[in-house]
């Protein structure tokens, strides 16, 4: 029985599955990790471990911390899991899959933007861009940070959806009669492109609208306003008309690629219906971070809702453009389908 036990269990990590479900796993924790950065920013924690690192304070193990110390030693923490957890997800998607499969590239993606990320972060702190710093760096390097953590959260999402589909490298477009079997019609993937670096960039100028909030509180919904209007206030306050307006000029690229996903029978259908609660949901969630003048609470959860957005945005953009399943992407011995798991059990 042990034997067979651990032959289930060696089963179940050779599998499709379980690597599928360990990178979607993998993404849940990254966008607990950026809403914790947001809790850093938001709350004026960036300089609770100093200017050091990867040492916060020139400890390991910072003693007697204070509360904005401890807010950012939790998110450096949580960063240093990010990075096991990727290594451990491209350990599993090299031993499921076989030389082809686009879900190696797309790992291997991933770990190169998280190393990336941690540099950028480090960066951030030894600049002294934190707190309450208004320079053009900031906003510069705020900008950069928020791409690419963006971008990896992309990369996990991909790699995660490719171990789904089973998706080969070099037929990203495919055949067009595929092409048109996908949904996306004559949009095309200019149309999903599009959407997807429309969306992006919201990311980046509600980013830049969160840190004007944050070093430039207002005292009544009134004085933002009059804030927004002031030529002599802070370019941040007076550019934070850019996030709305991109994000309803987004919005209309992705309803665009949503109309040919709708009606579909399949994951992408029910993954175009997501994304189109998330998408109505997040412009709720931005006019009451408006009107309640942006509480850290209420802009945790407009990112946590925003981030959730992005992920379904870009698994539904993955589905549609790198459709279909070939069982030549995965080893000898791996498993394809639940039926064959529960043969080992």
């Amino acid at each position: 029985m042990a034997a067979r036990s651990k032959a289930g269990w060696r089963g179940w990590l050779r599998s499709r599955v379980a690597a599928e479900r360990y990178a979607w796993a993998v993404v849940g924790y990254n966008v607990l990790v950026i809403v914790w950065g947001a809790m850093v920013r938001a709350t004026g924690s960036g300089a609770g471990c100093g200017n050091h690192w990867p040492l916060c304070n020139g400890q390991v193990i910072p003693v007697s911390p204070t509360l904005h110390t401890v807010i950012e030693f939790t998110h450096r923490c949580m960063t240093g899991g990010a990075a096991f957890a990727v290594i451990g997800l491209l350990m599993l998607t090299f031993r499921t899959t076989s030389r082809g499969g686009a879900a190696r590239v797309a790992a291997v993606i991933s770990g190169v933007l998280l190393l990336n990320e941690a540099m950028l972060g480090a960066l951030l702190v030894k600049l002294g861009y934190v707190t309450g710093n208004q320079s053009v760096g900031r906003v510069v390097m705020l900008s950069v940070h928020l791409s690419n953590t963006l971008l990896l959260l992309a990369a996990l999402t991909i790699t995660a959806v490719l171990l789904r589909t089973g998706h080969v490298r070099g037929t990203v477009l495919g055949a067009r009669s595929k092409w048109g079997s996908a949904g996306v019609g004559s949009a095309g993937p200019m149309a999903v492109a599009t959407g997807l670096l429309a969306t992006l960039l919201v990311g980046v100028s509600g980013s830049l609208a969160a840190l004007g909030d944050t070093l430039f509180p207002a005292a009544s919904l009134r004085a933002a306003v009059a804030q927004d209007l002031a030529a002599g206030s802070p370019w941040l306050i007076r550019v934070r008309w850019v996030h709305p307006a991109s994000a309803a000029a987004a919005a209309m690229f992705v309803i665009w690629v949503l109309r040919s996903t709708w009606g579909r029978r399949d994951w992408t259908g029910r993954a175009a219906r997501v994304v189109a609660g998330l998408l109505g949901a997040q412009f709720v969630l931005g006019v009451l971070d408006v009107l309640l003048l942006a509480p850290v609470w209420m802009q945790l959860l407009h990112l946590l809702g925003a981030d959730l957005y992005w992920v379904a945005l870009v698994g539904l953009s993955a589905g549609v453009v790198m459709p279909g399943h070939d069982e030549t992407v995965f080893g000898p011995g791996v498993a394809q389908t639940a039926e064959e798991l529960a043969a080992w059990r």
